[in-house]
């Protein structure tokens, strides 16, 4: 039997917001080596303090998507040098481009919850966004529980990881508020699409 294949990507469950990895592949990047002399770099020295060659590989690919995806010298630089605040919303920017159930959960729950101005927020609203996807998403309804499990367990901590939350048992959305510079670059080159997700509007 042929499997459905999902439009939203699994494989956001091994590598999550990865904000310190980011922020070292970044800087690396801006000193224009090659993808591979990257990779060669971290792996060599250890950059990512990870146990094997296996996993700093599949971290790297992560990565080094994430900052092509990009496409902006502007917001890698936040992300390789700007203070920890503008840096993880940098990150997280990159990783809703990277992954389309991040943006959508980002957009679409955290985001209509700043346009309504409410700042409540439990677990039931995730699982009901997950649910949601997997009635509209033959392919991600086939997806195992446990792999529906971390998904959700990497949206929650992404919201921590992040500021939005205080922690895994908060349940009042704190009002973030978008960097200057991140700011001035989404305004100016990008849609509209994501400013929500940071409690920008206009």
């Amino acid at each position: 039997m042929k499997r459905i294949k999902s439009k939203y990507a699994a494989s956001l469950t091994r590598e999550q917001f990865l904000y310190y990895e980011m922020r070292t592949t970044a800087k690396l990047f801006l000193d224009n080596l090659t993808d591979d002399e990257i990779y060669e770099k971290i792996k060599n020295e250890n950059l990512y303090q990870l146990p094997s060659e296996k996993s700093i590989r599949m971290i790297f690919n992560g990565c080094i998507k994430r900052i092509h995806i990009l496409d902006n010298k502007d917001i890698i630089n936040i992300i390789a040098y700007g203070n920890a605040d503008d840096a993880k919303q940098a990150c997280l920017y990159a990783f809703m481009k990277h992954y389309l159930i991040v943006f959508e959960f980002m957009v679409f729950v955290i985001g209509e919850k700043y346009r309504m101005k409410d700042y409540h927020f439990d677990k039931s609203e995730l699982n009901g966004f997950i649910n949601q996807l997997q009635e509209q998403d033959e392919g991600m309804a086939s997806w195992s529980d446990a792999t529906i499990k971390k998904i959700k367990q990497v949206l929650m901590k992404l919201l921590v990881d992040t500021g939005y939350l205080d922690n895994r048992n908060s349940n009042e959305l704190n009002q973030v508020m978008l960097c200057y510079s991140l700011e001035e670059i989404l305004v100016n080159y990008e849609d509209d699409k994501v400013l929500s997700a940071f409690n920008y509007f206009r």
